[in-house]
């Protein structure tokens, strides 16, 4: 069978593809799998539409953000790789100090392939849970972000399945075709971590999962892109650049929901969630339920707070904390404590574990910083309506399934609570079947003329890439 991909034009690269026949025939059998996938699983009666996309040629400036009209099946998912650093070496771990390595150590290889399958996992599922959302977007401008996201995704798993493709020979294939074969929710072949299993149901679920689960994407990156094995690194690098995008959408659409919301109370002067509710808009108290459940379930996704793999994957020097060249010590951390919380005799506490056992937890404490400082964004939209409710960041014990805190009941002020006091207030403190259902009632149908937007949600300052609010971001054929 003779290929008729061009790897030139379909899959824009700097990884000389065309050189290489083996992994060419390797991605020439992978590539119609992941088409096949997309048009089953990516989002919904969207294959004819023209969708005004970005879309990455190259690297560099010029390169990596060219904007046009794209029909999402003919968008050209490209394989990048920052240019290499001449010297580089690994950083941190036992290795530190050696030249980074262009090849997988064999004594690593099992560990690698672990995490460049568990990241790569995560890309379509999020597209698999959010691909019935376009049916119900609140303006085009909306639609056409989901849809960026979307392609974006699928962009990552791309990097991921060359990585596994290019270095890890048979079991690298096979590990790549499971990554299509699992699904979001699957009873029987679901997504590796559970977040990814979670429903996006509506709007305001989606706008939560990118403001903080994709902002564990950026940090889980982050850590990768200081590997000591060089190609993941260029890789991540490069995605970073992407889940920027991720990131934007959803701290400006909460806070787009927030917006609309402040204006409509201070307008009609109500506070009442049910009043709220009666005019046609999201209250607070719901937005903070699903905050809860969104940064609950995201902090989980950095897994136990004590963790012996995390160890391993730092003293090998696979995988780095966040922003690794910055910190000023040894970065071998034989002698280093940190603190991690716990449960004992029936209250939260701090106890200092050897820091290489606390790497989960510290990079979960970078994330909570730069996840408050969002939230603080958002409150500061709430202050200028005169509107006296402020959104809060519940404790990091609150609602975890993995860790120190799994089978606990925190509430969200960090206080030991028994199953039975914890259950009695769950539908204050966590979206339930009516939450659901009532924000699920407002997304009927999605607004299509440009320029306009649903009744719940404010218009955002500004177009994307110099383009109007009211340019046609989605083209309907």
């Amino acid at each position: 069978m003779t290929s008729n991909i061009d790897y030139i034009d379909k899959i824009p690269n700097n990884v000389d593809l065309g050189r290489d026949r083996v992994l060419q025939r390797a991605l020439e059998h992978w590539q119609p799998a992941y088409m096949g996938w997309w048009y089953d699983m990516g989002p919904n009666e969207s294959h004819n539409y023209d969708v005004y996309l970005r879309t990455a040629i190259s690297v560099d400036a010029e390169g990596w953000a060219v904007f046009d009209y794209v029909k999402m099946p003919q968008y050209r998912w490209g394989i990048f790789l920052v240019p290499p650093t001449q010297g580089r070496e690994v950083n941190f771990g036992v290795n530190k100090g050696q030249p980074a390595w262009q090849d997988v150590p064999g004594e690593y290889r099992s560990m690698l392939r672990r995490l460049i399958v568990t990241q790569g996992d995560t890309e379509p599922a999020s597209v698999e849970q959010q691909r019935m959302l376009g049916m119900c977007a609140p303006s085009l401008y909306d639609l056409r972000n989901i849809y960026q996201v979307n392609v974006e995704e699928g962009r990552h798993l791309w990097a991921m399945v060359y990585l596994l493709h290019r270095y890890f020979g048979r079991d690298g294939r096979e590990e790549a075709e499971a990554l299509l074969d699992r699904r979001s929710g699957d009873v029987d072949n679901p997504r590796i971590l559970g977040a990814f299993n979670e429903p996006t149901p509506d709007w305001l679920a989606f706008y939560m999962f990118t403001f903080f689960t994709d902002r564990d994407g950026k940090f889980q990156l982050s850590s990768l892109a200081e590997s000591g094995f060089d190609p993941l690194a260029r890789t991540c690098r490069f995605m970073l650049t992407e889940e920027a995008h991720h990131m934007f959408v959803g701290e400006t659409g909460v806070g787009r929901i927030v917006q609309r919301t402040a204006e409509v109370m201070a307008e009609h002067r109500v506070d009442d969630p049910d009043h709220v509710r009666a005019l046609g808009v999201i209250d607070l108290q719901t937005v903070q339920r699903y905050l809860n459940f969104h940064y609950s379930v995201t902090l989980d996704l950095f897994g136990g707070d004590v963790s012996s793999n995390a160890a391993s994957f730092y003293t090998t020097g696979l995988k780095g904390r966040y922003e690794e060249t910055k910190i000023q010590d040894d970065h071998q951390l034989t002698d280093a404590t940190y603190k991690v919380g716990t449960v004992k005799d029936g209250r939260v506490i701090d106890e200092e574990i050897p820091a290489l056992n606390a790497l989960n937890e510290r990079l979960r404490d970078d994330y909570i910083g730069e996840v408050q400082a969002g939230v603080d964004r958002w409150n500061k939209t709430i202050e200028k309506s005169g509107i006296p409710f402020r959104l809060t960041l519940p404790h990091k014990g609150f609602h975890r399934q993995i860790g120190n805190f799994a089978g606990q009941f925190i509430s969200p002020g960090g206080d030991v609570l028994t199953a039975g006091q914890w259950n009695a207030k769950r539908d204050e403190w966590l979206p339930g079947q009516a939450d659901y259902t009532f924000v699920q009632a407002m997304m009927t149908g999605r607004v299509v003329e440009p320029g306009k937007f649903a009744n719940w949600i404010a218009p955002p300052r500004r177009g994307i890439h110099t383009q109007p609010i009211d340019f046609e971001y989605v083209r309907f054929n």
